[in-house]
């Protein structure tokens, strides 16, 4: 192995750590606060608080809490296809708005970096 590759190994250690974090992160939010932050969608589609995603274990509290930060992230998506009410969005407390933004766009750059890296590491660039 050349010096790159335990470079871009190292790199791909470090970010499906913080992946393990995230997780971690995920789980605590939907156990503690999946029911109150569901709640705050009462007007909008079932799709996104589906009551499946509260009592199918961690799978779905992970599901539970992505589904929110994804219609928190990108609200005009949702608004614009009739999944979400816009007054649902705008009654969100700011607070956990920003950490569910955080959350969100933390796991996006995880994942594209883990992908960039891989790639890296498969192109044969390293050797």
């Amino acid at each position: 192995m050349t010096t790159a590759e335990l470079i871009v190994g190292g790199f791909c250690g470090v970010v499906l750590l913080g992946i393990y974090i995230w997780i971690g992160i995920a789980l605590y939010l939907g156990y503690t606060k999946g029911e109150e932050l569901s709640a705050y969608f009462k007007n909008s589609s079932s799709l996104i608080t589906v009551d499946t995603h509260k009592h199918t274990g961690p799978f779905g509290k992970l599901q539970l809490i992505g589904g929110i930060a994804s219609v928190v992230t990108f609200p005009r998506f949702f608004v614009k296809r009739g999944l979400v009410s816009a007054e649902d969005i705008e009654r969100f407390p700011h607070p956990c708005r920003r950490k569910l933004i955080v959350l969100q766009w933390s796991v996006i750059g995880l994942l594209a970096t883990l992908v960039f890296l891989v790639s890296l590491w498969e192109s044969g660039v390293l050797k």
